[in-house]
């Protein structure tokens, strides 16, 4: 994550209010839940994952321990009170659909070097570290002093399966050679070379270091991309892809805005020796095209026994873009600031051309929380046919065809007079998500359509889009291209319409379906860490 002065500037400026001037006054209210603010409606989101209160930013790579996944989060327990730092919180899960909250597992500001940030957790089922066997080790970027300038990597263990942590001493396992940035750090293991390897972000580099036992590194190599600002959240795993070949993708958080790109996960498939990572191609491709999916990463997908698939993993972004971080509905209205996108399963595969990329699809674990389903059949449209389903969260799937048009698709979140909606759907030659007509956190106004190449002459396109109060996130055709965005629309923009520009469509076995989800559960140890169920639980 980035913490240059702009970015903690960002912190320090006052949470309270940032996302009130998009909003009415009094919107009106949706279904029951956690009571909100007085005067405010609820903005939290129904089947998604949000923190319990205050504030939330990176995911770290959930952890699987004793049948559960361990995601841990960065936290600000003081961040309404405009205070800066975080540690690390946890929520367990068993399906990454229904989560409980966990309290905090890596605590801020108990050592001489300040606040914890981002870096990851292993199981050492070996006791490489001499913690134990089955020891967790979060390895985690630190800058002593409390400042930015000196980002190094430190310890913490945990005996406990993962709940709480103690810090390994307050010097670095891996100190800062004079760079200015050096964060970050995700561990894996290499079972080719039998040790522990390190991605570590580092501006234009992703560095690659060596370990036996965790605590001491050895740089072996690195990793060098220019032009899609400075690089985060590293991330390197290997996958199988549908054709039965082994490759090894690298991934990173950065910003490709400057030239026309995405500001999300952009990745490289290739392969890697344990010293040096080789791309298959010099340019990335973008697991999201969306504005908001940052910090994101991936981990295994496990079976019901434990077991890893060696064909797909899940992965997990941040519901945010640093751009406009503290704009938000929810921070007046419900007392928090963070939010999630759902958790998906990614596959890899090759593609006509011969290259190969990474696919996505909502977690299956999303089907057992399906309250109602709504199946509207094949439906022909020329021009805009307003359906009569109203609602603010749910899931809506089609296949639109054609013989001959220019653009085609769905107006999200439709206010009762038809002047605000969200557009999403395909136009000529791209696919895009369009948020310009209804109220969003971009107040710049260059952030407001994401778009992804399209084949018109295919005369089809398969649509799965997953709607929250605060979020649209479409899935185009088998998942190669996302976009996610953040969106505030007004409570009572309920409405949805299909539309075709330019000639007839016909959209499909459209279905929708709504969940039931719940809020985050709050485990009694954690209730008793913080006296009280905290917000929203």
């Amino acid at each position: 994550m980035t913490w240059g002065l702009s970015r903690r500037a960002l912190f320090a400026s006052s949470a309270a209010g940032a996302g009130a001037a998009l909003l009415p006054t009094v919107p009106a209210r949706a279904k029951p839940g956690p009571e909100p603010a007085t005067g405010c409606a609820r903005y939290r989101a129904d089947y998604h994952f949000t923190v319990p209160d205050q504030w939330k930013n990176d995911p770290q790579r959930p952890v699987w321990i004793d049948g559960e996944y361990h995601c841990y989060y960065l936290y600000n327990a003081d961040y309404l009170d405009g205070q800066v730092g975080t540690a690390w919180r946890l929520a367990t899960s068993t399906d990454l659909v229904s989560f409980t909250d966990r309290g905090i597992a890596v605590p801020k500001d108990t050592t001489v070097n300040s606040d914890v940030w981002s870096g990851s957790a292993v199981v050492d089922t070996g006791n490489t570290a001499g913690f134990g066997a089955g020891a967790v080790v979060a390895v985690v970027t630190m800058s002593p002093g409390g400042g930015t300038d000196r980002q190094e990597q430190f310890l913490y263990y945990s005996t406990d399966g993962g709940r709480t942590f103690t810090s390994h001493g307050t010097d670095p396992v891996l100190a800062n050679p004079g760079v200015a940035d050096f964060r970050d750090p995700k561990v894996i293991r290499d079972d080719d070379h039998d040790r522990w390897v390190m991605a570590l972000a580092e501006g234009n580099k992703i560095g690659f270091y060596h370990s036996a036992d965790l605590r001491s590194w050895t740089y072996a190599g690195g990793f060098v991309k220019d032009g899609i600002g400075v690089l985060e959240c590293p991330d390197l795993f290997r996958i199988t892809a549908d054709d039965g070949t082994r490759k090894w993708v690298l991934g990173a958080s950065a910003d490709g805005t400057g030239s026309g790109q995405p500001n999300t996960y952009a990745y490289w498939t290739g392969s890697f020796d344990g010293h040096a990572f080789t791309a298959d191609s010099a340019d990335p491709q973008w697991l999201d095209h969306g504005w908001d999916w940052y910090a994101a990463v991936t981990f295994e997908k496990r079976d019901a026994a434990g077991a890893p698939d060696p064909a797909a993993r899940h992965a997990l972004g941040w519901l945010n873009n640093w751009a406009y971080a503290h704009t938000t509905p929810t921070i007046d209205c419900d007392g928090f600031n963070g939010t999630d996108a759902i958790v998906r399963e990614i596959t890899l595969k090759k593609s006509a051309a011969g290259d190969y990329y990474l696919a996505s699809r909502p977690v299956a674990a999303l089907d057992a929380y399906v309250s109602r389903t709504v199946r509207l059949g094949d439906l022909t449209v020329d021009g805009t046919r307003l359906l009569d389903h109203t609602g603010i969260s749910y899931e809506l799937t089609t296949e639109i065809t054609w013989s001959h048009l220019t653009g085609a698709g769905v107006q999200l979140r439709r206010s009762p007079d038809g002047g605000r909606h969200i557009d999403a759907g395909v136009y000529g030659d791209y696919a895009f998500v369009n948020r310009r007509g209804t109220a969003n956190p971009d107040t710049g106004g260059t952030r407001q359509e994401s778009r992804t190449p399209f084949d018109p002459s295919a005369g089809r396109v398969r649509l799965r889009i997953l709607v929250d109060r605060t979020s649209v996130e479409m899935f185009v055709d088998d998942g190669r291209y996302v976009h996610s965005a953040e969106v505030f629309p007004y409570l009572v923009d309920n409405r949805l319409a299909l539309f075709s520009i330019g000639g007839p469509a016909v959209f499909r076995n459209t279905v929708i379906r709504e969940f039931a989800v719940g809020g985050p559960r709050v485990s009694r140890s954690s209730r008793e860490r913080y006296g009280r169920a905290p917000e929203g639980a």
